[in-house]
């Protein structure tokens, strides 16, 4: 940022009095301006043993697979989020049920939060949308795991499958940091229903 959204005066970065973190500040009028977090949120979803998964038609990814998600906008609630990504990249159909939530990742390192959400199709009716070249339902041994895109996706689809073997779905929150390398440590930091799980 260079100048104020509110008077147009020179922005500077600096650590405003009564806060610890650097933020844009304006000289002129003295308003600071809070960058938070983006959230992005999507489901995973399923229809009897498969699950749909997109195939990206635009960058970062492109030509690998994925879950359908995107950033959550104004105004909507995570749920609404992911409903709407769900429609847009796959042009399907969901059911989200109370326990729908499954699996949140935070993302420091680039300022993101994934929220995913079980989902059952409610058809067999999808499409892709502008930013999917393709879409397709896969069983746990069709999926083109050396193709997925993202590594909480990747993570998301593995813990599915195991989950689906015992019929049990906790909601489990991960640490993500990547090293220099952008090699992903995708770490289990919380667990619904563990009462034995002391990562924290």
């Amino acid at each position: 940022m260079k100048y104020c959204q509110h008077c147009a005066g020179p922005i500077t970065h600096h650590i405003p009095p009564g806060d610890d973190k650097l933020r844009y500040c304006c000289l002129s009028c003295d308003v600071v301006f809070y960058q938070n977090p983006n959230n992005i949120v999507g489901t995973l979803p399923y229809f009897g043993d498969q699950v749909l998964l997109c195939r990206r038609a635009i960058e970062p990814r492109k030509g690998l697979w994925t879950l359908p998600a995107g950033f959550m906008e104004n105004g909507e609630t995570s749920w609404q989020g992911a409903l709407r990504e769900t429609d847009e990249e796959a042009g399907a159909q969901v059911t989200l049920l109370p326990d729908s939530l499954y699996t949140i990742f935070n993302l420091p390192n680039i300022n993101q939060v994934y929220l995913f959400f079980r989902a059952e199709l409610s058809s067999l009716l999808f499409e892709p949308g502008t930013e999917s070249l393709e879409v397709k339902l896969f069983r746990e041994d069709e999926i083109p795991w050396q193709e997925i895109a993202f590594a909480v996706v990747k993570t998301t689809l593995r813990q599915y499958f195991d989950d689906r073997r015992q019929q049990y779905y906790p909601v489990r929150m991960y640490d993500v940091t990547y090293s220099p390398e952008r090699k992903a440590d995708i770490k289990l930091v919380s667990e619904s229903g563990n009462k034995n799980f002391a990562e924290i």
